[in-house]
Order: structure tokens, then sequence, then C-alpha cells
């Protein structure tokens, strides 16, 4: 099932259910029973307090994971654009030497895509054999001779590229994982459920202006956890979308 579909009946199951406890309320207690004007001033006033901590607290945390999926991002392009560095600048080695370490850069590449990351858009560490295909570039262009002064000249810039290739991957993986623990996700959820329910204490009439704004205002509530959920996984949940600079630089090579 398509998350946005979820997202949809999961807010038009909270506008129903807002709607309607206070029509089944206002249907088994009298009119003149429901008097809105008797709500304590406290009250009002702990509900405006609580909803101002828990729209901090979810503010801080879509600014958390939001952050979080932007470095996980940076490392990709930082990683690929490395490798591309290298795939351009071995063009002063001979023929061989080039197309084996261009070959071996879209090996690493491929392997990136399609094994990896069904991995890390499922939070799960990836397995050791990128690295080792990494390893394997590195040790070529070490074991490489320059020859000339052009290969001379651009060794060492081949070896920096491995090395800030290497770094990002590194960093890459260790993003792999959920940015919010599971004792956050709770406060998130359980705080939600409370606001969601503090509506009813307010003593909500069946007029249509409040109703609709009771489930407008539960609708945004299910959709910025949705947001929060959304942007936990730094790599995405499905599909291979974040890994385009990888997929470019197959095509590429």
């Amino acid at each position: 099932m398509s998350e946005w579909l979820v997202l949809a009946l999961a807010m038009v199951l909270v506008c129903a259910v807002v709607v309607a406890v206070p029509m089944l309320r206002h249907r088994s207690k009298p009119a003149a029973e429901d008097d809105t004007s008797q709500t304590p001033d406290v009250i009002e006033y702990m509900v405006m307090m609580v909803g101002v901590v828990y729209a901090i607290v979810l503010g801080l945390a879509i600014a958390g994971v939001w952050e979080a999926r932007g470095a996980a991002e940076d490392s990709v392009r930082r990683e690929a654009q490395a490798l591309y560095e290298v795939t351009q600048r071995v063009e002063v080695y001979p023929p061989e030497v080039r197309d084996r370490i261009r070959d071996q850069v879209a090996a690493y590449a491929a392997h990136t895509v399609r094994s990896e990351w069904p991995q890390l858009t499922s939070g799960a560490a990836p397995s050791a054999h990128g690295a080792v295909l990494l390893s394997e570039v590195r040790g070529d262009i070490t074991r490489q001779e320059p020859a000339s002064d052009l290969q001379a000249q651009a060794y060492q810039p081949l070896l920096d590229q491995i090395a800030i290739a290497d770094d990002a991957r590194h960093v890459r993986v260790s993003a792999a994982e959920p940015t919010l623990p599971g004792v956050v996700w709770f406060g998130l959820v359980a705080g939600g459920v409370v606001i969601v329910g503090l509506i009813f204490t307010l003593q909500i009439r069946r007029s249509a202006r409040e109703l609709l704004l009771a489930g407008v205002f539960s609708a945004l509530i299910v959709f910025l956890l949705f947001l929060v959920w959304n942007f936990d996984a730094p790599f995405g949940r499905y599909g291979t979308e974040s890994a385009e600079p990888f997929q470019e630089l197959i095509v590429g090579v």
C-alpha cells in the first residue's frame, strides 16, 4: 500500500473521530446542559501551553530529521563527485589502465545502487563488499607508477579523490540508521494523541466552523507526524531516487 494512501486514510480517520465525538455527545446530552461558557479559564490556559510545548518539540524533530537527510545527501554527492573526478583524471594514463580504473569505478557505483541502496533505505548497514571494491580502485591507482610528468601531476590528486570518496562512504554508511530514537517517537505520538484529546476539553459544539477547525487541526497533526516519519529515513524509504548521483556516474562511465 502506498505511503500517501496510508497518510490519506489516517487523516480521514482522525478527522472522522474528532467530528463524530462532539456530534454523539450533543445527541446524548440536552443542549441546555452543554454550556461552553462554563469552561474554566485555567483549562484553556493549560491547553494553550501544552499545544505550544508540543509545537516546539515537533518543530525540533522536523528540523533534526531534515538536517540528517541533508547531511546524508551531501555525503552521497561528495562521494559520487570524487569518483567522477577519478574517472576524468585517469585520462592521462595509458588506455588499458584508464579503462580498467573506469570499469572498477563503474562496478563500485553499480554495486552501490543495486545492492547497498535497498539496505540503506531499510535502515540496515550495507555489506563490506562495497568497501572491497573501493579499495581495489585505490590499490590499482597506488600501484600505477607515473610514466610521465602529466601522470606524476595526476597521481596525488587521484589518491586524494579516493580518500574523499572513502571518507564520504563511511559517513553515508553511518547515516543509514533512523535519526530519532524510539523514546522520541513515543513522545511525539503520545503528545499528538493528548493534543487532539484536549480539543474535547474545550467543549466544541456542532457548528460547522468549530468542527471544520477541529478536523483541520487534527489532520495537520497527522500530516506533521507523517512528515517526521518520512524524513526519519535519510535515504528515503522506497526506491533509489536518493542514489541519483551514482546513477549518473554509471551512465557517465
